[in-house]
């Protein structure tokens, strides 16, 4: 059976002057129209605060929407961008990721480890970059690869209550992958990355960051923020 692919879409965002200079009770109004307009970026949409992870990033706007028809993704990036027209007098974006989703070529099936971005629980924190790896690794043979990613798979799986998505951007951004995760405790995942940096995988990684550190906020927290 044929497995369709879902867009994932990480929009990063800093309130602008305007928003700033503006009384308590517009900033709120705001928020508010912002939280009530994010069902129209696509199928499930979360929100989080970043800052003050980054200063550079206020919040980010995770969208997902599921892939049934050909020429679907044209009208969901087309819908994002109009939604997003009466906000830009508050928010002006910092970076977007975005990409596809499909099953690895080096694990099977799904895992009680991958996230499930339109109908899952959402965690308290969520940590997304973009990833490449260099020419060197796509010139291997495939069997050099998938011993590698054992090592790799293996590894993560102690980290049984790290969640993981992949999305794919080969062509459509400047890195290959998008790479996010769902955790509750932030050090479990900072042990994982400081495992990982010592497989044999790690010397043929080209780009991971920058990396975005986001806490979930749901839409009472964040009008009332």
């Amino acid at each position: 059976m044929d497995i369709k692919p879902q867009l994932n879409l990480f929009g990063s965002y800093g309130f602008t002057d305007a928003y700033w200079s503006s009384s308590a009770e517009e900033q709120r109004a705001f928020r508010r129209l912002l939280s009530s307009g994010l069902s129209q970026l696509g199928e499930a949409s979360h929100l989080y605060r970043v800052f003050p992870s980054r200063a550079d990033t206020d919040i980010l706007l995770w969208t997902a929407q599921d892939i049934n028809e050909p020429g679907e993704a044209a009208n969901i990036l087309t819908g994002y961008a109009r939604a997003f027209e009466p906000w830009r007098q508050f928010l002006k974006p910092v970076q977007t990721l975005w990409g596809f989703t499909k099953p690895s070529m080096y694990s099977r099936g799904k895992s009680e480890q991958d996230i499930e971005a339109i109908t899952g629980a959402r965690s308290k924190f969520l940590i997304i970059y973009p990833f490449s790896k260099d020419k060197d690794w796509y010139l291997m043979s495939f069997d050099a690869r998938q011993g590698m990613m054992n090592e790799h798979i293996k590894l993560g799986k102690q980290y049984f209550d790290v969640k993981q998505l992949l999305i794919y951007s080969f062509g459509l951004q400047d890195q290959e992958f998008v790479v996010s995760y769902e955790m509750e405790e932030l050090p479990r995942f900072s042990e994982l990355v400081q495992a990982l940096r010592s497989t044999e995988g790690r010397r043929y990684t080209l780009l991971d960051s920058p990396i975005i550190t986001c806490c979930y906020q749901t839409a009472e927290e964040f009008v009332g923020a």
